[in-house]
């Protein structure tokens, strides 16, 4: 899940070092607000409820039109964070730009190639590379050239490698033994991004890490990977005592879209811990399901402005057009963060 799925500073104070770190090497919108914010030795245990709660049903879908004035409004909200003074800010509407425009936003995507903060330059490469924006190869032939930061050089090779450049690709074996923890994180997070099933030779070794980012991303990459060693590792995580454990695991457990895994990721939908079921919610959007919806809708008037962004996350993952009334109210948040996430959600919705 280093992917990674908008983290501002009243994010930020909440969370482990671990898991921030972890958030920002990968897609940062994926992970950025589902870790819990304690210590390992202070995680809550889970408790088992008496009786198996059922999932709040989802009302009939309702096809309606996409409201463009809230799109225009949604793109406002993405380009004005990517002027902000935070580069996390930064990074995060860099991702939410791709995950919501798309193609249609490479001429700013790679106007981020160019920032002060490697940051923000790993997300901007990172997003080139899974458009495959092929007006960015000059500007990412040249960073490799210039470029200081060996986190963004990871990511200049994977984008390049998925433009058709595979003269540097090979840096990628270098890479995952480098000494920092962080950089071996996003050489396994490219690497199993690539697709390529050469690479779980690489990989397999990571997954006994001294690093547990590093372990928990070679996981991921894996089962991305089609290797049932991550899948075992996967589910066993998303049913750990620890909640931070489980959001992570299950969303890394939707990635591939495999149907397999479909019940599994329905049963977190009535975990206790709100952050766990917003999570599978979101992970069922993306096996096709809108089973977590109600979830989804309920929170959206959530105190907690970390549970009100996972709600958006998981409306623009179940695709529904006529959640656009929730994320409507969303996009109006106090929280940037929170108006962020609605601001992808609506960009990635679809007229039926």
């Amino acid at each position: 899940m280093l992917s990674s799925p908008l983290l501002h500073e009243f994010l930020r104070i909440d969370y482990t070092d671990f898991m921030r770190r972890r958030l920002l090497t990968r897609s940062i919108l994926l992970v950025c607000l589902t870790a819990s914010g304690v210590a390992a030795q202070d995680r809550p245990t889970q408790r088992m409820p008496e009786r198996a709660p059922q999932v709040p049903k989802a009302p009939p879908r309702v096809n309606t039109a996409i409201d463009d004035a809230l799109r225009v409004e949604a793109r406002r909200v993405i380009d004005e964070a990517m002027r902000s003074g935070d580069p996390v800010v930064r990074a995060n509407a860099t991702e939410a730009l791709k995950l919501g425009v798309g193609e249609a936003g490479g001429a700013s995507i790679i106007a981020m190639l160019d920032d002060r903060d490697p940051l923000v330059r790993f997300a901007a490469a990172m997003a080139c590379g899974e458009l495959r924006l092929r007006d960015a190869r000059p500007k990412l032939v040249a960073l490799v050239d210039t470029e200081t930061s060996t986190t963004v050089h990871v990511a200049l090779r994977y984008a390049l490698h998925r433009l058709g450049d595979f003269s540097r690709s090979h840096d990628l074996e270098r890479y995952v033994q480098d000494p920092e923890p962080r950089v071996r994180a996003n050489t396994v997070l490219a690497l199993g991004l690539l697709g390529e099933k050469s690479a779980i030779g690489l990989l397999r070794p990571l997954e006994r890490d001294r690093s547990p980012a590093v372990r928990l991303q070679s996981y991921e990459a894996l089962w991305r990977l089609g290797d049932e060693g991550g899948l075992t590792s996967l589910v066993a995580m998303s049913i750990s005592r620890f909640p931070d454990d489980q959001i992570v695991a299950v969303m890394a457990l939707a990635q591939p879209r495999d149907q397999r895994i479909r019940q599994h990721v329905r049963g977190a939908l009535t975990s206790e811990y709100a952050e766990v079921g917003l999570v599978a919610s979101r992970a069922m959007g993306m096996l096709g399901s809108d089973e977590g919806y109600a979830v989804a809708t309920n929170a959206v008037t959530s105190a907690d402005p970390r549970q009100r962004a996972l709600a958006a996350f998981a409306l623009g993952a179940i695709g529904r057009t006529d959640a656009q009334p929730f994320l409507k109210k969303l996009l109006a948040d106090a929280e940037l963060p929170v108006r962020l996430a609605s601001a992808t959600a609506i960009l990635s919705l679809k007229s039926a």
